[in-house]
This record gives C-alpha cells, structure tokens and sequence, in this order.
C-alpha cells in the first residue's frame, strides 16, 4: 500500500495562486456557487469563535458588550498556564511512546526478513476500526486498580495496594502513545519504504553490526519524517479530548480541551464566552504548529535517497535474530489489538466487571450483548452514527472532487476554492465543535442537537481530508483525456461527469472511507453538538463510561467495532489495489 506524505497543510501547493489573465475576468457560475457555499460553511466558525470571545451575552445568547475580560480572565488564572504545561507533556510524552515503538515496528517489517512482518499492516489498519473511546476504556481496563497490570505488579511486590495508578499523567501519556502507535508505523513504514537501503548495506559490509547500522545510518536518513511524524502526533495529542476526559479529569489532571468542555458542559449557565476565549487560544496554538509541522515536511528532499534506477529495496537477513524481531511484532499486535480487545471481550461477558480472577469464569453471561440487541437507543445511536459517516463523507469527498479538479485546471477563481476548503484544517475538533454550537444555537432552523447539525459541522471538519486525496487525484489525470472530450461535442459538465469522476473515483472512494471511519468515530465534537434524538455510538461510548456501566459499553462497543474492522478491512483492499494512501 502506497503511503503519501500526511501533511495535511500543504494540501496543494500548485494552488495557492491563480493562473495569469492578461485581463481580469469574473470566474465561472460554478466556482462563484462553491464559493458561496465554502464561504457560508467555513467562515462563519471563525466569526462566530472570535465574536463570541471578544463579548458578553445576555441570558438568552446573544452577544451584549465588548470586552477582553475572557481572554484576561484566562491569561490572569496560574491554573491556564499549569494546565497549558499539562497539555505540553501530555503531548510531548505520547508523541515520543508512539515514535519509538513505530520506529522499531517500521525497522523490522520494511528492513528485515522477520516472520509475520506482512500482517502488520492489516493489524494496523484494523485499528482504524476501533473508536478512541473504546480504545481508551479498554486500556483503563488493562491498567487500572483491579487490572491485569496491577495484579502482576502487586504479585511481585508483595503489596496489597495497587502499584500503578492509571489515573496520572504518565497514564495519559501511555494511553495516548498507544493510540497513536499504528499510524507511527504506518507513516515511517512509507518512509524506510521510500529510502535506498544500499547505504545500509555499504555500512554491513564494512564490519558495522546491524544495531550500529540501524542507529548510525537508518535512523539518520529518517530524521525528517521522525520530526515530522513526531510533530503531528504532538499536534493531534495536543487537540485530543478522550483521554484527558476519561483518564485526565479523574486523576485531577486537566489540559486546554478538558477546559473548553468544562466551560460548555459543566457550568450553568454554560459560559460560551470563555469556552470561546480558550478555543481561540488553542486555535493560535494549533495553528503556528501546523506551520512548524509544513516547514519540517517540507525539507524532507535534502534527506531523499531514492535516485532513480539505483533505487533497489532490500532486506536484512537476521539470521537467529529474527526469532527475537519475530517476538517484538507479536508483542506489537498484542499490544495494539489482542490486550485490548481481549479485555473488553472479557468484561463484556460479565455482569459486572471485577478484574481477571477464576471466581468470574462462573458469571460468564451474553446479557450484555443482549440488553444492546434490545436497546432501542443503542439501534438509534448506530443509525445516527451511519447517517453522519455517510453524509460527512458523501458530501466531503464528492465536494473536494469537484473544488480539487478547478483547481488543478486552473479555473479563474479556483484558488479561493482551495484556500476555503483547506481552512478546516487549523481547527482542533473540540474548537470547532465550539464554534458551530455558537451558530447553531443563534440560528432560527432549528438546527443545535440535530442530526444534521453534527453531518454539517463534520463535512467542514473533514474537507481537506477529500481536498488532499483529489487533489492527488486529479493531477494524474492528462488534460488531453478532457480536450479530446470537448473536440467530440461534449460540454464542459458532461466531460467531468463522464471523464473525471471515473479516474479519481479510486481516491475518491477510499478518501470516503477514511473520512467515514473519522467521523463515526470522533467524540469530541458530536459531545458538544448531540441531543437527546441524535445520539452517536461514540457519544453513547463515552456516556456509558462517565456513568459506570463499563459492560454494556464493552459489550456496544465489540458489537460496534466488529462492524468497522470489516469497514476498516475493505478500505486496506481498496487502498491496496489502487496504491493509495490510508492516513
């Protein structure tokens, strides 16, 4: 599987700027109606989040006075900045747990001759498939007080008190890394998969060992894609809600989303003008990161060693070695799919959850799975949760395909385009999960704690996501194809209809089950946006296990996540048979 570089704020280079015109024109029908609508989509978050946080408002919404008492109010509280450090380490720790495993990961299975190494590809992909609530509760399971974890270190201890207190920032820190640990792989994969192993060769043959070479050249030549790699995990630990939620907000640890929530969800009345403050502040954050992430990304060529037909992959042959290799992929795939799964297996199959011990072996039971078959809110929370996914992406995909094409022909006015469907981009899910409850609590549709309110607020999210895999798309297609087209008659609507869609639908459809496994998967926003009618089985997740009921949530979510491994598996096939990228 072909794996493209992920750095998502340099979409489009070719197009950030228009092509030359002698003679300033207005550009066509069809690029002024999708500028229109980006435009009414896109923007409005952004006025509303910096509205809303330069305001007061009355008792019923609306914005009153002019102030920085939010922002001051932030910036005077030592609770922000000790928080804003939380965040940092939170972030910095996960990023370096999930580098280290997936560069170790990444070694074995593209450089070496170990047993097993193809099938970890599948097992990292199947990840995908797993929603980062179900994820996290499952880690919480194997870490927390009456966890395997504990009662192996309490056996070797002698102590009768938990030893490991999962509740903590080096909890987080764990659990995060672990999340993010199938994409370190994935990504550097495509790095070493992408680099000449004959300088590593040349180091063998003169006497360096296969650690030496490892340390000494490969590591070397990856150190772009590691610092980038790096930075985007940071990126998107920093923007995380579900762990600091679930295993943060418990232990007393709280970061910059977990203070977003808090001012929306547990203050009456909520305070949306703080909430605003702190999104916007995070925006800024988020957004010079992104800057560092594209300038990073963007001096990778000075390590490229692919040369054209020099370019030969090789591997390593480990020789008893690789029986060792062979025992790190196994613990890998323990790590990312059997441990946890296995232990939500296991308390999905209780009545009550007590840890690992013989005396539960006799309370074995599938009431759980059938308490959900007979939920009427749990079949609900699923059709809402495939109406999202499907609309997000349906509308993302099919939108990025027709913007991705204008721009790439150079279409008067066309760069706009890319400007306004790549905008999304700088916002962390929470913030703009922040910014769309301002608008749709101030709109007259109706439209707050709706179902298509959340299929809005995740199409804007997920465009540059279809902008990035059509963009790709539509520039291996030769304008010659779309010439002959218009030499035969046809207008210029019937050759894209005709023509274009049948060559990006390959990125067109895999770009679509990316962007349907995000959004069915994403709490944090849906958390914010949902009402009583309008559930998603990520928010039904997270409600289950704020209120305890830890095995009807393990019970909902292997029923949920059986169904999106089998999702998860046709995107890897799809992704397989037209080379294209997954992440």
């Amino acid at each position: 599987m072909a794996m493209q570089n992920t750095d998502m704020s340099n979409i489009a280079p070719a197009m950030i700027l228009p092509g030359h015109s002698r003679r300033w024109a207005p550009p066509p029908p069809s690029v002024i109606v999708l500028m229109i609508i980006l435009a009414v989509l896109v923007l409005p978050p952004v006025a509303y989040l910096i509205i809303s946080s330069l305001y007061t408002t009355t008792f019923l919404g609306y914005f009153d006075e002019f102030t920085f008492a939010h922002f001051t109010g932030i910036l005077d509280n030592p609770r922000f900045f000790a928080n804003l450090l939380n965040t940092a380490i939170y972030s910095v720790g996960a990023a370096i747990v999930a580098i280290v495993i997936g560069v170790v990961i990444a070694w074995i299975v593209e450089r070496t001759d170990t047993p097993l190494r193809r099938y970890m590809i599948v097992v990292s992909v199947v990840s995908l498939g797993t929603p980062h609530v179900l994820y996290t509760a499952a880690w919480l399971l194997v870490l927390g007080r009456a966890g395997p974890l504990n009662a192996i270190l309490m056996a070797l201890t002698g102590s009768n008190q938990p030893v490991f207190d999962v509740y903590s920032m080096v909890g987080m820190i764990l659990i995060e890394g672990f999340i993010w640990t199938p994409l370190a792989y994935l990504l550097l994969s495509a790095v070493l998969r992408s680099s000449d192993a004959s300088l590593e060769e040349a180091s063998m043959m003169s006497g360096a060992g296969v650690l030496q070479t490892f340390l000494r050249i490969t590591l070397k030549l990856c150190i772009p894609g590691i610092l980038a790699l790096m930075l985007l995990v940071f990126i998107r630990s920093f923007e995380s809600f579900e762990v600091p939620a679930l295993v943060g907000l418990p232990g007393g640890v709280s970061v910059i989303t977990t203070d977003i929530f808090d001012a929306v969800n547990s203050r009456t009345p909520p305070d949306y003008g703080q909430s605003a403050a702190f999104s916007v502040i995070l925006l800024l954050l988020v957004m010079i990161l992104l800057r560092w992430y594209s300038r990073i990304s963007r001096h990778a060529e000075r390590y490229q060693t692919i040369t054209g037909k020099g370019f030969r992959p090789r591997v390593i042959d480990l020789g008893r070695w690789r029986y060792l290799t062979a025992a790190i992929l196994i613990g890998f795939i323990g790590l990312v799919i059997v441990l946890p799964v296995g232990m939500v297996l296991w308390a999905s199959l209780l009545p009550y959850y007590d840890g690992i011990n013989a005396a539960s072996l006799t309370r074995v039971t599938l009431h759980n799975y059938v308490l959900v078959a007979q939920s009427y809110s749990f079949r609900s929370s699923i059709l809402n949760t495939l109406i999202v996914g499907v609309g997000a992406a349906t509308l993302s995909s099919g939108a990025a395909a027709l913007c991705a094409w204008l721009v790439v022909r150079r279409v008067r006015g066309a760069w706009l385009l890319d400007q306004l469907a790549t905008l999304p981009l700088i916002f962390p899910s929470i913030v703009l999960g922040v910014a769309f409850l301002q608008i749709f609590l101030n709109t007259p549709f109706g439209l707050y704690g709706t179902v298509l309110s959340i299929v809005i607020a995740s199409f804007v999210h997920y465009l540059p996501y279809g902008m990035r895999y059509a963009y790709t798309g539509a520039l291996q297609i030769n304008r010659e194809l779309e010439e002959a087209s218009g030499v035969a008659g046809a207008r210029t609507w019937t050759t894209f209809v005709r023509i274009v869609v049948p060559l990006l639908l390959p990125p067109i459809v895999t770009s679509w089950l990316l962007i349907f496994l995000l959004s069915v998967r994403a709490v944090s926003m849906p958390l914010l946006l949902a009402g009583p009618h309008s559930q998603l089985v990520a928010v039904t997740l997270f409600d289950l296990w704020s209120n305890g009921q830890i095995n009807e949530l393990a019970a909902m979510g292997l029923t949920w996540m059986a169904f999106m491994t089998v999702v998860s598996v046709i995107l890897y096939i799809l992704s397989r048979r037209f080379g294209l990228s997954v992440h």
